[in-house]
């Protein structure tokens, strides 16, 4: 008599994946922060919808009321909250996102452009289609052609663009004030250096179409043509 057979188990299979999350940092008084958010969000509407969102509130005091109505907010804004840095514990509640340590930078490309690699550098030989993001915090990022409507890059250090640049560009994003954006053609929808940006409405409409750079003065985004 044959042994009945067992069935087979399936393995249970875990994997790692890396999410870029914007980090939200409020500042006192959290009403007009908020006012300052929704300047934002009138001028780039739905641009965090369905983005996570990290909450740091290193900065603040605030009781386990106001957290969660800072977080109910937010969410009235269409902006998830996917955890919340700067805080014990206990000063949240189980309706609440969950604290969450140990966040670092990490280098993500969506769109796996062809690439070749550089020390603190990335080269882009393709254009950036819409909808693609690019994503590199150690360095540089260079496109030989053009960041297309809807599509964004997000650098640690400058962004060159060799052509149009149409999309979202964001550098110094670890806090590199020096960054700085160029561009062979500008109709951007956003630039952004060190959490400094300006978004389309903003920028000269004699720059458009035109070489431009972005860079910092003090606390001022400044955008001129590239002589």
């Amino acid at each position: 008599m044959s042994a009945k057979a067992e069935p087979q188990r399936q393995l249970l299979r875990f994997h790692g994946r890396s999410f870029v999350a914007f980090v939200f940092s409020p500042v006192v008084p959290i009403m007009g922060w908020l006012e300052e958010l929704d300047t934002t969000l009138t001028r780039s509407p739905g641009f965090f919808t369905g983005r996570p969102v990290v909450l740091d509130l290193s900065a603040v005091e605030l009781s386990q009321s106001a957290i969660a109505h800072l977080i109910s907010s937010l969410q009235e804004r269409n902006i998830r909250v996917l955890g919340v840095e700067g805080v014990n514990e206990g000063q949240l509640d189980s309706s609440m996102p969950p604290v969450l340590t140990g966040g670092r930078h990490c280098s993500i490309e969506d769109s796996k452009p062809k690439t070749k690699a550089h020390p603190a550098s990335l080269l882009l030989e393709s254009p950036v289609r819409s909808g693609q993001s690019i994503v590199f915090t150690e360095g540089d990022v260079t496109v030989l052609g053009s960041v297309g409507s809807g599509a964004e890059i997000v650098a640690g250090g400058s962004i060159h663009v060799y052509g149009t640049l149409r999309g979202r560009a964001m550098a110094g994003v670890n806090g590199n004030s020096t960054a700085r954006i160029y561009c062979q053609k500008i109709e951007a929808e956003l630039l952004a250096i060190d959490g400094y940006y300006q978004t389309a409405d903003e920028i000269d409409a004699a720059l458009r179409n035109q070489p431009a750079q972005a860079w910092l003065d003090g606390n001022v985004m400044k955008i001129t043509p590239l002589n």
